[in-house]
């Protein structure tokens, strides 16, 4: 029988000769624990990316643990974690039954989902609002499931959150459409693939899939583009507002007793044996009987901490455009037109055009595998790429298009998720390498977060359901949604309904002022911007930011000088003009 060691070392062998054959020297490896370490230095980030996904294949080959890989390129590796300005004692000596890592979709679909039982619960998030990162830079579209690996988690949770969104919405009140997708086909040839494409949706379970001709397309969306060739619908596509989805999860979780806690980072642990004791954030020490690491690009960080690092992450930046709503009616389906000869390399979907609750289309995302873990740069090749998703609809022009955002996917190297206990610490979930299809997932792996927190918590005593639970929120209303009659009631019930702050998207001072009411306020103007669209328009707040800012200022007792566009030191007053001989 071979022995370890000599397994290792012919794993290492292996794997540095697919390296060498591939030109690529100046990485080491090492075995640790079942674990694949990388390290060492490389001229290109391709050749990082290579000794990623060569690394990967050994992982499956061999039934490894994990990678992790660390090879910096030229000498550079990923900018550190951006860390808040506050430092004070808040959480110190404080103590959990269960503490979340990470306030974007899935922690906070988490922490909704603990809150059904009868226990304390925490949300550390690092931020000043709720899903800042990659659950707000996305395109909202809740997947089928059909683009998936079958048998990976990506397809089994994909297809069970997807049906799990209808009844979150109903009982959260959040919009939800199904307009469906259709991936249409630019060659007559391409109809061949529909034995295998209703094989995959078979393999994953997505139900409706079918066939569609030319001349229905043609009929169904008169604008799309005369190079269709037919195309295979899926009807169980959908589209939320993700900022929308994550403030309803985190203001049901705050209504059920969970504590938020903003401008909170974790900065290290403490252990004894195989159980993490202390949590070390910038607000104070704090203790949990089970920890849920959902830190998105940091979750491999996050597991450092906690001497469990068996993956790593590596950012995968993609940018999307926002059309203007002017042109709301010219689709009626989510639409994408892959190449035959695409790269076999991309571990995208290849984009498209993805229709927004709000009314607005999306052109997108592009795929750029970056070092930066929070680069949400965008330039003008990224437009050049998006641009090409118009040729779809005649309808649309470049002046439609009124800006555009980047967001990070935090892919591992396996290019799966990786939900489940930790194996070598006691009181450790990970939610970790949640990428697309991260947002149309997070219902079916909240579900499963809680049940392994919930068994690790009853082995140190009685966990029992919480009797007051409240699965539902009631929404504010959305003026711009509603029929004369009902805004006719509205306003006559409350005048500030009737007093039109943002134009563009026809938001109310009483909608403003509420949400700076609400379980979960907005503290910031873009934090308004994200509960109410205010600003979110043609023209980004240029006539609706000095209005917003004068009703944050009288909600919240401070002065005009002190209101931030967002994070730490976005202000927007810079300087005060002192007022000469009373004038």
């Amino acid at each position: 029988m071979e022995s370890r060691s000599a397994r290792g070392e012919k794993i290492l062998a292996v794997y540095l000769k697919k390296l060498g054959s591939r030109g690529i020297t100046g990485v080491e490896a090492s075995l640790e624990d079942g674990v694949l370490f990388l390290t060492g230095d490389v001229p290109t980030l391709e050749d990082r990316l290579t000794a990623g996904f060569e690394g990967a294949k050994i992982k499956k080959k061999y039934r490894l643990r994990g990678v992790v890989n660390d090879v910096t390129v030229n000498q550079r590796s990923s900018v550190p974690m951006s860390l808040p300005s506050i430092n004070d004692t808040l959480l110190e000596g404080r103590r959990f039954d269960a503490v979340i890592i990470g306030g974007g979709i899935i922690g906070t679909a988490a922490a909704r989902e603990l809150s059904r039982w009868n226990i304390s619960i925490a949300v550390l998030e690092k931020e000043e609002d709720l899903g800042l990162h990659a659950s707000s830079r996305n395109d909202g579209m809740v997947h089928p499931g059909f683009a998936a690996s079958p048998g990976t988690l990506k397809a089994s949770y994909n297809v069970r959150g997807n049906r799990l969104y209808t009844r979150a919405s109903e009982e959260l009140g959040f919009t939800l459409r199904r307009p469906g997708s259709i991936l249409l086909f630019s060659h007559p040839a391409m109809i061949l693939l529909l034995p295998v494409f209703k094989r995959r949706c078979r393999k994953n379970g997505v139900s409706g899939g079918r066939w569609v001709s030319r001349r229905t397309l043609a009929r169904w969306e008169p604008e799309l583009t005369d190079k269709q060739r037919g195309g295979f619908l899926l009807p169980t596509a959908g589209i939320i507002s993700p900022q929308e989805v994550v403030l309803a999860y985190g203001e049901n979780a705050a209504s059920n007793g969970v504590e938020f806690f903003f401008h909170t980072a974790v900065t290290g642990m403490e252990k004894q044996g195989d159980i993490i004791t202390r949590i070390v954030t910038n607000r104070g020490t704090l203790s949990a009987g089970v920890v849920l690491n959902a830190a998105g690009v940091w979750a491999d960080q996050v597991a450092d901490y906690a001497g469990d690092r068996f993956f790593s992450i590596h950012p995968r930046k993609g940018v999307d455009a926002i059309v203007d709503k002017k042109q709301k009616d010219s689709l009626n389906h989510i639409v994408g037109m892959p190449s035959l000869r695409g790269n076999r390399r991309s571990h995208s979907k290849g984009g498209g055009l993805v229709l927004c609750v709000e009314g607005n289309l999306l052109l997108g995302p592009t795929a750029e595998e970056v070092l930066d873990r929070e680069d949400y740069t965008t330039h003008q090749k990224d437009l050049a790429i998006l641009k090409k998703h118009m040729e779809l609809d005649r309808r649309l022009r470049e002046s439609d298009i009124i800006t555009y955002y980047a967001g990070t996917r935090s892919a591992t190297w396996e290019e799966d998720f990786i939900v489940q206990p930790s194996d070598r610490v006691a009181n450790l979930v990970y939610a970790a390498g949640i990428q697309s299809p991260g947002v149309a997932s997070a219902p079916a792996i909240a579900e499963d977060l809680a049940a392994f927190a919930v068994k690790i918590l009853e082995k140190s005593g009685a966990v029992g359901p919480r009797p007051d639970f409240n699965p539902h929120r009631t929404p504010r209303p959305v003026l711009a949604e509603l029929s004369e009659e009902e805004r006719r009631r509205w306003i006559e019930k409350d005048p500030a309904y009737g007093r039109i702050v943002c134009r563009c998207e026809e938001v109310s001072e009483g909608e403003i002022r509420d949400t700076l009411r609400g379980g979960l306020p907005a503290t910031t103007v873009d934090g308004v911007k994200r509960r109410t669209r205010a600003g979110a328009g043609r023209c980004h707040g240029g006539f609706c930011l000095p209005r917003v800012m004068e009703i944050m200022a009288r909600e919240t007792g401070k002065d005009l000088g002190d209101i931030p566009r967002g994070g730490d030191g976005s202000w927007i007053l810079m300087k005060r003009k002192e007022t000469v001989n009373g004038k």
